[in-house]
Formats: C-alpha cells, sequence, structure tokens
C-alpha cells in the first residue's frame, strides 16, 4: 500500500511504499496493529511474491520501500530484495522495526538497508518488561542503535527533501512516563548528537489490551508531549519532527482485519 501517514522525508508525492509483515518480536499491550502483529492476519507470500510487490510499489511512484515490522522475515526478504534489485527496484530501503534487534542481524543487514526507521519505545527496562515482554528492551535496542548508525551513517537527503540515507529514530511518548521520555531524548543526544533524525510522536491511542496497564489506559495529555519536545529542543536539537494534536485517533489506525 501506498502509506502517506509515515514521515515526510519517507513520503515524497505519492507516499510511502508500505509492506506490512504479520507477526512481531514484541508483544506491546496497546499495540495498534494487533491484527497483524499479536494475532497473525495476513497472506503468506513466496520470495518471488514480495520481490514483485516491492517492483508494483516502486511502479505506483512509491518514495521508498517501507518494511513494517520486518525483523523475524530477514532471511526471505533479504532474498526477495535481491532478486527485486536485479529486476530494477532502485527505492531507498526503510528497515521499519520495533527497536528490539540484535547487532548480528544489523550486521546481515548490510548493503541491502538504506534507511533505518527504528520505534524506539523505552529507556526503562522495567517498562520494556512490563509493556513489551522484553526486559532486555532498552539495551538491546541503544546496541542495535549504535550498529545502525555505524553502518549507514550520516543523513543524507536529496534535493527534494526525501530521505536517501542514515537513521531516523522514532518514540512515541506514553502517558504518565513523559519523564522516562526526557531521560530517552537525553541518551539519544549524547549519544549521537545530530548524526540521526528524531521523530516524537503523540499518536498514543489506548488501542488493544492497554485498558489493563493504567496509566496507558488513557490519552496522552498536551503538557506530556510538549514538556518532552520542550525537553529536544532545551538540548539543541534540530532534527526533529513534532505532531499536532490532531494527529491522534483510530481513524490514523490501518484496519488489517
Amino acid at each position: 500500500m501506498l502509506h502517506t501517514w509515515e514521515e515526510p522525508c519517507l513520503v515524497g508525492t505519492h507516499g510511502a511504499g508500505a509492506v506490512f509483515f504479520a507477526h512481531c518480536t514484541l508483544r506491546c499491550v496497546y499495540c495498534q496493529n494487533y491484527e497483524i502483529s499479536h494475532e497473525g492476519h495476513g497472506r503468506e507470500m513466496t520470495e518471488e511474491e514480495l520481490a514483485t510487490a516491492f517492483l508494483a510499489l516502486q511502479a505506483q511512484g512509491a518514495a521508498t520501500l517501507d518494511l513494517v515490522t520486518p525483523t523475524h522475515y530477514t532471511p526471505q526478504i533479504l532474498t526477495a530484495l535481491a532478486r527485486a534489485r536485479s529486476d530494477g527496484l532502485t527505492l531507498p530501503v526503510v528497515w521499519n522495526t520495533g527497536g528490539y534487534e540484535t547487532e548480528e542481524n544489523i550486521a546481515r543487514l548490510a548493503g541491502a538497508v538504506d534507511i533505518y526507521l527504528p520505534d524506539l519505545k523505552y529507556n526503562a527496562e522495567e517498562s520494556g518488561r512490563l509493556y513489551s515482554a522484553a526486559p532486555d528492551y532498552a539495551a538491546a535496542a541503544f546496541s542495535a542503535l549504535r550498529a545502525m548508525v555505524e553502518q549507514v551513517g550520516a543523513l543524507q537527503f536529496a534535493a527534494d527533501g526525501r530521505l536517501l540515507r542514515g537513521v531516523l529514530v522514532r518514540h512515541l511518548v506514553l502517558p504518565g512516563h513523559r519523564h522516562e521520555s526526557i531521560a530517552l531524548v537525553r541518551r539519544l543526544w549524547e549519544a549521537f548528537g545530530e548524526r540521526i533524525q528524531l521523530s516524537l510522536m503523540r499518536q498514543y491511542t489506548p488501542l488493544y489490551r492497554a485498558a489493563e496497564f493504567p496509566p496507558l489506559h488513557r490519552r496522552l495529555t498536551t503538557f506530556e508531549y510538549e514538556s518532552v519536545v520542550d525537553a529536544a529542543r532545551d538540548l539543541g536539537m534540530t532534527q526533529v519532527y513534532v505532531q499536532s494534536a490532531e494527529a491522534v485517533g483510530t481513524e490514523y489506525v490501518p484496519d488489517f482485519r
């Protein structure tokens, strides 16, 4: 599908060419795509069919090839990418991941992925344990992020503003966790400075099992979100996307059923 709700540098004129993969390495209790990540909705495809789908998205005018939650299909995706490239695929490839990666898997992607788009969820290991069944999330995600930055290097943009290469880190600010988000932003700045771009998201919507895990049962407040944005600006960050309040709501959540 051509997906227009990604960051502007990924969508161009027509949208990012998004391919959503079923299942996930995480078990987030507030997942907005739970129909595919937890329930496994989707259809089986061969590597040849996947390569054909990649080329079809390019033909439709996609600005990037956006591989969403791809980690657990790495071998099959690498085969499909090689086949598609031999048949004319030239789009920048985006590895749109929940961030729970290994350095070894990132190394396998060298030369195949142009843009890493990790959704860096937590700075505290307790949050990873409680909300995503990943008690080592923060340590693993930051190690993988360092490997991503080392692999693809500095941000590279086309003349029209499209991102061609680099790392764009997403962070969804969660209700009741603004101090954790501020600590995460500071940690990113100290580790990477302007070598990465940051997207601070305010679109949290209490879906799936969020009602069972207060304070995730409620929406994010304007104060919570803006305090994190202010912290990024106070640090001197300039490569930052922010979202307006209009970006919040179930109408922005794809229906995969």
